[in-house]
């Protein structure tokens, strides 16, 4: 009894420094928000106009919402009801069972997590919400592998659409290289994600996403309905899907988005501030030009300016492809510069602005850090992955 008087009484005196360091902080972090808030602001009031700063926040919000949001929208309908009859008609069971020795060792995820895949590699990120919405595809994932799919889903995001671009401009095997540097990197993307669940949720190892009996009466409603009507009850139940996925992503699209932009882009073309949509300060290239010597190093750039890609990417991989023929242009662009722009443009694929959104919509909104963190590693990877492959195949074409 003495002991555990010693005992509680030791817990005490450890734990309450720790009360009064969280007291300390709480009683000053509505300080700390107010000068970071206004910082920022006075920051961008002062270099870009008090007017012209406001003016530019709503029309960014406004066109990344009428322009990117509406469209993954779209994609999200269509996507989740393809992704909705492949379900209820058994082909995601066959992929389960086809590729579950390849994606169990690499990613360790169930094979249906190929589907997801697919489906992002052709259309965007969001895709994989779609799918991840219907209970009998989750029913196959385990609650750590379903939280990783985030993380699975964006490495492949709008893939076809980056390769297609860069083979557009003149290169061919080059983007395949970039292609398995993506490949590389969402395989430390999805592991490390699931590292980190499982660090902070153990028992996720064991919990299923849903139980046996829904999927079980969601078989049996099935079996009773004739095809036709199945085959329409899954088009618009998944498409009903995509439109509350697609409301689900707004706040994060609109408000991480519009952040990134305005620090990542310039002034207008004149070299002037005029409120307009997707102006900016441009302190991220600033900045990233100061240690441009680390991606030289790690990517192979040629030219400081190549960096703001993957800072683009960051936010839109749509905007980053619009840097490449004024980098072309200016001869900045090689072979080396275009496979690692498709690796770590399919890798992130505006990851920054859609995590917040997609972690959300599946109700892990609090992992995101963890997440983005993930992420952000293995884009890196991908893109020194492409590096090297693209140095090893150059390398035996001269020979």
């Amino acid at each position: 009894m003495i002991i555990n008087d010693n005992e509680a009484a030791q817990a005490q005196v450890e734990v309450a420094p720790v009360k009064k360091k969280n007291g300390v902080l709480k009683r000053y972090e509505g300080v700390i928000c107010l000068l970071v808030v206004f910082g920022l602001f006075y920051y961008l009031g002062r270099e870009m106009g008090t007017a012209n700063m406001l003016n530019t926040l709503m029309h960014t919000a406004h066109d990344l919402l009428l322009n990117t949001v509406f469209y993954l929208m779209g994609i999200c309908v269509l996507t989740g009801a393809l992704g909705r009859i492949f379900v209820e008609f058994g082909v995601v069971k066959m992929l389960e069972r086809a590729l579950r020795p390849l994606m169990k060792p690499l990613f360790n995820l169930p094979g249906v997590a190929s589907l997801g895949a697919v489906m992002t590699f052709l259309s965007d990120n969001p895709a994989i919400i779609s799918l991840a919405s219907d209970k009998r595809f989750s029913s196959y994932f385990k609650k750590f592998q379903f939280i990783s799919l985030t993380n699975f889903g964006t490495a492949f995001g709008m893939g076809l659409l980056v390769m297609v671009f860069m083979i557009g401009q003149g290169f061919f095997w080059q983007p395949l290289v970039g292609f398995f540097g993506a490949f590389c990197g969402c395989i430390v993307s999805t592991r490390l994600m699931q590292y980190f669940v499982l660090k902070n949720y153990p028992h996720y190892a064991q919990e299923d996403v849903v139980e046996d009996k829904e999927t079980m009466e969601k078989e049996e409603k099935k079996d009773e309905k004739s095809g036709f009507i199945r085959v329409l009850n899954s088009l618009l139940d998944g498409g009903r899907t995509g439109v509350d996925v697609g409301l689900a992503i707004i706040p994060g699209v609109l408000i991480i988005s519009t952040l990134v932009m305005v620090l990542t882009f310039g002034p207008s073309s004149s070299g002037e501030y005029t409120g307009a949509a997707y102006e900016g300060v441009a302190i991220l290239p600033f900045l990233a030009e100061k240690i441009n010597f680390i991606f030289e190093f790690l990517f192979g750039f040629g030219d400081p300016h190549l960096i703001a890609f993957p800072i683009t990417a960051l936010g839109a991989v749509g905007a980053a492809l619009g840097l490449v023929p004024n980098f072309m242009a200016q001869g900045w662009v090689d072979g080396n510069a275009i496979a690692v722009f498709t690796a770590i443009g399919m890798c992130w694929s505006g990851y920054l602005s859609t995590h917040t959104a997609m972690l959300d919509s599946l109700g892990y909104r609090e992992l995101t850090p963890k997440a983005i963190l993930a992420h952000t590693v293995g884009g890196i990877v991908a893109a020194i992955t492409a590096h090297l492959v693209y140095m090893f195949v150059a390398m035996l074409i001269a020979a």
